[in-house]
């Protein structure tokens, strides 16, 4: 019996170590056969946009910004309530990462069409800060998302200095009953802890993962996009100081006749429809590092406005558009402790590079939401196809 107690022993831990891997969260789960996998970005294409990129050309180019998704797609065929097709997810991002989540960042929100829904606002347009991360998801899923980000909070951080367990989380949403069985409840709590647990830096996923995931945009195939750009301004001696802006967005509206990449009216040139009228959504994002002011980061969400429409949008009645902007700059600025506080800001006069880095960046995020990413079938066989690259090339070059 003794001797073959070894090899027994080394089978039990064997099995033990099989299990830890079936139960280690998989930060970007694999595609199914459902969807076609390509990464390609808009400037790969050679695709012209104003401004210079960050290095990763994404949110994440601020420092400290980290995003994360879960991405939930399963089934095929005929909706059955409860049951599937399965195409949606959740977005996650922290505006200063996984180790300030207790230190709020200034921010602001604004609304170009309220027919969406975005939980907090009332108290960031009030108080001025944002209190812990973003979450995007389904239309249906805000609930769950929202009750879900404060039992995150609860477990993983403290509570707040002045020794409350108190929360208004930023929860927004785009509709993707198109391609997922909305009305099945499919995402849960785990699936919104695991976007932020995994949450992290660097270049970053886009098209059809997470939240994005069952979206549409120009009636192809959209879902997250993002983008970047570098701020130089001189101080007032003379020295370039570098700030960096970047757009996160999911990207889940318009109409395909409507699409215009680099001043182009590529949507005409291809034909095609899902809906009969628009109805779809987009959520934005805007982080910067570059010291402002809640009312100067509401300023910058106007932009975002000006950003979609150098694509096409119109904000129809029907979409939900819906934009937050955060700084990461002044940490420390909500501290209770002192009485008073010293921050740092930069003039209304000088903000003009930044409002344009908001507005180059919008328009790229959303060109890169329908470059990268696939087409797809979902809910009763509705497909949904992704804007084809050989097509666009040609047109681009055709019509310039």
């Amino acid at each position: 019996m003794d001797s073959q107690r070894p090899g027994f022993v080394l089978i039990l831990l064997l099995m033990l170590v099989l299990d830890s891997f079936a139960r280690e969260p998989i930060k970007h789960p694999p595609t199914t056969p459902v969807v076609e996998s390509k990464t390609v970005r808009a400037r790969d294409l050679g695709i012209p946009f104003d401004g210079t990129p960050g290095k990763f050309n994404a949110i994440t180019d601020v420092p400290g910004v980290e995003v994360g998704y879960a991405t939930l797609i399963s089934g095929e065929g005929k909706l059955e309530v409860g049951k599937g097709p399965v195409r949606t997810g959740v977005t996650a991002i922290l505006p200063r990462g996984h180790a300030s989540l207790n230190d709020p960042v200034y921010a602001g929100f604004f609304s170009l069409n309220g027919n969406g829904e975005m939980t907090g606002t009332a108290w960031l347009d009030e108080s001025g800060f944002l209190e812990g991360p973003i979450v995007i998801t389904n239309t249906h899923s805000v609930g769950v998302a929202r009750d879900a980000v404060i039992a995150w909070r609860v477990k993983h951080g403290a509570a707040d200095k002045t020794g409350y367990w108190w929360g208004l989380p930023v929860v927004a949403e785009t509709w993707d009953g198109w391609l997922n069985d909305i009305n099945g409840f499919h995402v849960k709590p785990d699936n919104v802890w695991r976007a932020l647990d995994d949450a992290y830096g660097g270049p970053i996923e886009e098209g059809s993962v997470g939240g994005g995931t069952g979206m549409i945009c120009y009636e192809f195939k959209g879902g997250n996009g993002t983008a970047s750009r570098k701020v130089e301004m001189k101080d007032e001696n003379g020295a370039l100081r570098s700030f960096v802006v970047g757009v996160f967005l999911q990207a889940n509206f318009g109409r395909r006749q409507q699409l215009v990449i680099a001043g182009l009216p590529v949507g005409k040139e291809i034909p095609g429809e899902v809906y009969k009228e628009e109805s779809g959504s987009c959520i934005a994002v805007v982080a910067t590092d570059a010291p402002l002011l809640p009312n100067q980061l509401k300023r910058l969400t106007r932009r975002v406005s000006l950003g979609l429409a150098r694509t096409g949008a119109i904000s129809g009645n029907g979409s939900g558009d819906l934009f937050i902007a955060f700084s990461t700059a002044n940490p420390g600025a909500a501290d209770p402790g002192p009485l008073t506080h010293s921050v740092q800001t930069i003039p209304n006069d000088r903000l003009d590079p930044i409002f344009a880095a908001v507005v180059q960046a919008t328009e790229e995020a959303v060109v890169n939401a329908l470059v990268d990413n696939h087409s797809m079938t979902g809910r009763d066989n509705h497909r949904v196809e992704a804007l084809p690259h050989d097509r666009l090339h040609e047109i681009l070059k055709r019509l310039k």
